[in-house]
């Protein structure tokens, strides 16, 4: 189905600037604003930064693009939309991957209690470092380093003693 089909079936009006954010988004990696912004521009003339707010908004609010908003970064869209995928977010760069879903039952998706709630969606993020950042680091990006408390072996990290707050 093309953009302009998609937009008139989720009741959007089909214009230039809409069709040249899904043509961005679609070509980007989990686009910034700022960088929807430039690639509009690039491909239809000056639009306001406004505008393509909007349109973002009207948009994710349509179905046709995914809002994701890791914590501390940007918010990024992308039009992988209608499945439960999760990402990886570069701790350095803020570099966004898509990480499919575990297939079949996964309990940890499922909360213990749903408060109520009919949920349709579990977002799940997975931080750390990209390949790029690990070499700029000097790591090779296939060592299995990890951070964090996990990768302070046991016998080293504090020990917690009852009443008393570990330093």
């Amino acid at each position: 189905m093309q953009d302009s089909d998609r937009l008139r079936h989720a009741g959007l009006r089909v214009t230039a600037a809409r069709l040249a954010i899904m043509q961005t988004v679609r070509e980007g990696d989990h686009l910034d604003v700022d960088a929807v912004h430039r690639g509009v521009c690039e491909r239809v003339g000056q639009v306001s930064l406004q505008a393509v707010y909007d349109s973002l908004n009207a948009l994710h609010r349509g179905g046709l693009l995914r809002r994701i908003e890791p914590a501390g970064s940007p918010t990024r869209y992308e039009t992988r939309v209608g499945d439960n995928h999760h990402h990886l977010v570069c701790r350095r760069c803020g570099k966004v991957t898509d990480v499919d879903c575990a297939v079949g039952h996964a309990p940890c998706l499922d909360p213990v209690s749903d408060a109520g709630f009919l949920v349709d969606e579990a977002d799940v993020t997975y931080w750390g470092f990209c390949p790029d950042c690990r070499a700029a680091e000097g790591r090779h990006p296939t060592d299995d380093q990890r951070t964090g408390p996990s990768a302070i072996p046991q016998s080293e990290q504090p020990r917690k003693e009852p009443g008393r707050i570990a330093p």
